[in-house]
């Protein structure tokens, strides 16, 4: 009997102090679908389940399709994410057992309480990132709503089109639409509401929300938010390349002009040493000159093979689209991430490229182009003396006129309402001037996600400005997860009143130290883009129906 009691005794003492000390904790249960999952209590009230999977990748042919995973015969430890391949920063990463999840559930989330559902899709283009890359979700979860963040696959794993049934294209978009249909039958379990479920996410994860819109699987979410990432953008150059597999096999030495013996091949190559090639030979490299070809590509159509995307995006019109609210904008000044650190040598050789990407000129190039530079720099010739006119034309091309264009479309084609915005504010976590060191004004491409997510580089102290920007961009978020409109009411944090856009206006809020409710971003510019556009309408490369 007394050692009984002293073996209970013990017990006490240790749950004692555990408590006392915040270290005891009850890990939380979770019966889904798909079996038991136990996640991790964190120490801000709110429990996360990690690397939660939701596909499965064909480890025979890991660059075509994946299957939704069959589930758990034991308790899923969901403890950590797993990334999928990758060359972070001249960093190889990742394994291709990476179709996973991260669930964020406050605690005010239960069955008699169904919290609105926020899923993120990570940026990167294409061939980076991660369902942490942009940090811990907190700030969202206080506002008491449940985040998912995803990881899918990238780069060549993710993207290569080579129009044949085994590597159709779109594979990594194709991997969202499972997480989605993931979500959307076992979120109830976690204490999350599937009919409330809103997609957002920046560049590329903007670009996949923005496509979600328009593809043709059934109804997967009810609200959608695109961050500088509009799929009218010249950026998605959407061909396919037949050539990407025999290339990379014939760089590693096997010598075929067989696509699918290529393919054989190399899925029996370590997918890092696979994703470290794919970056050295540029097929996947993302610099100020380059842009990857595993991209999003228009699909050729395949009998029994399910399409994601089959023309180009302005063309296409969804009728899914009736009942969703969109929320749509970039930063005022998106491009220095790229061009902030090049060299002088890199203005003085600049050629304006990147209209070949959108429109096909012929004999009208040099005339064309000669426009754009007087418009941009006047008579000067190019050097670094220069460099803000050409960071406006490559942004006002890649992003701005891009987002006007597409949030008329949405217009067009039947989204019940459209809020443009523009992020302007610079303070002490604007994410890519911080990590880039760049000397800027306003604020570059994803400088807002320091504002909506926790990351570690930014340190605890947070200054009066910045819990502001904070305060407002999240709670603007948060409502129209919540209502579907961003500000149902004004108050002294949101003192302006949002106003979507109409076919005949187009307001926008301004998001800087002051909120200010504004009419058309960049209207003389993005006057001069509309003219371009309508005096080449019919040299345009990304709105020609395929046949």
């Amino acid at each position: 009997m007394s050692q009984a009691l002293n073996m209970w005794t013990v017990v006490l003492l240790v749950l004692l102090c555990g408590l006392v000390q915040g270290l005891y904790r009850v890990d939380p249960l979770v019966s889904t679908k798909k079996g038991l999952i136990r996640g991790l209590r964190s120490n801000e009230g709110y429990a996360q389940f990690l690397g939660v999977p939701y596909a499965v990748v064909d480890k025979s042919n890991p660059f075509g399709p994946s299957v939704p995973h069959p589930g758990f015969d034991d308790i899923f430890e969901a403890y950590e994410t797993k990334v999928c391949p990758q060359v972070y920063n001249d960093v190889v990463m990742g394994t291709i057992d990476c179709l996973n999840m991260n669930i964020y559930v406050p605690s005010a989330a239960t069955s008699q309480n169904r919290l609105p559902v926020m899923v993120w899709i990570h940026g990167g283009g294409f061939v980076f990132g991660s369902a942490e890359a942009e940090g811990s979700p907190r700030l969202l979860l206080k506002h008491d709503v449940i985040v998912v963040t995803i990881n899918y696959r990238l780069g060549a794993y993710g993207f290569m089109c080579l129009d044949i049934p085994e590597v159709p294209g779109n594979q990594g978009l194709k991997d969202q639409v499972l997480a989605l249909r993931w979500i959307n039958e076992n979120i109830e379990a976690f204490g999350g509401d599937a009919g409330q479920i809103t997609v957002f996410g920046e560049s590329a994860g903007g670009m996949s929300v923005n496509f979600h819109l328009l593809s043709p699987y059934e109804t997967l979410f009810q609200r959608a938010i695109i961050q500088s990432g509009s799929v009218s953008s010249p950026w998605l150059i959407m061909d396919s390349n037949q050539t990407v597999a025999i290339n990379l096999a014939k760089a590693l030495d096997f010598e075929t002009e067989d696509t699918l013996e290529a393919l054989e091949y190399l899925a029996s190559v370590d997918p890092q040493t696979l994703v470290k090639l794919a970056h050295d030979l540029k097929i996947t490299t993302l610099t100020e000159n380059s842009i990857p070809i595993t991209m999003p590509c228009i699909e050729k159509a395949i009998e029994g093979v399910e399409s994601f995307i089959t023309d180009y995006p302005m063309n296409i019109n969804s009728p899914k689209l009736r009942n969703t609210r969109v929320i749509i904008g970039h930063t005022n000044n998106e491009m220095p991430f790229l061009y902030g650190d090049v060299d002088a040598d890199f203005f003085s050789n600049y050629d304006f490229s990147f209209i070949s990407n959108a429109f096909d000129l012929g004999d009208d190039w040099e005339d064309a182009v000669n426009d754009v530079k007087h418009f941009y720099i006047g008579d000067e010739q190019l050097s670094a003396n220069v460099a803000d006119g050409i960071i406006d034309f490559a942004s006002d091309f890649m992003f701005n006129h891009p987002t006007q264009r597409m949030a008329e479309r949405l217009l067009d084609i039947g989204v019940r309402t459209v809020y443009r915005y523009v992020f302007s504010y610079s303070g002490g976590r604007n994410l890519i001037k911080l990590q880039a060191n760049l000397n800027c004004t306003g604020a570059t491409h994803a400088d807002e996600l320091g504002y909506l997510f926790d990351h570690d580089m930014f340190g605890e102290e947070i200054t009066p400005e910045d819990q502001l920007m904070i305060d407002r961009i999240t709670t603007l978020w948060i409502n129209f997860v919540k209502y579907g409109d961003p500000t149902p009411t004004t108050s002294e944090l949101l003192p302006v009143k949002w106003q979507p856009i109409t076919k005949t206006s187009q307001p926008y809020l301004n998001l800087d130290s002051d909120l200010t409710l504004e009419a058309r971003p960049f209207h003389d510019r993005m006057a001069f883009w509309d003219l371009f556009y309508k005096l080449y309408r019919n040299r345009h490369r990304l709105e020609v129906s395929r046949k």
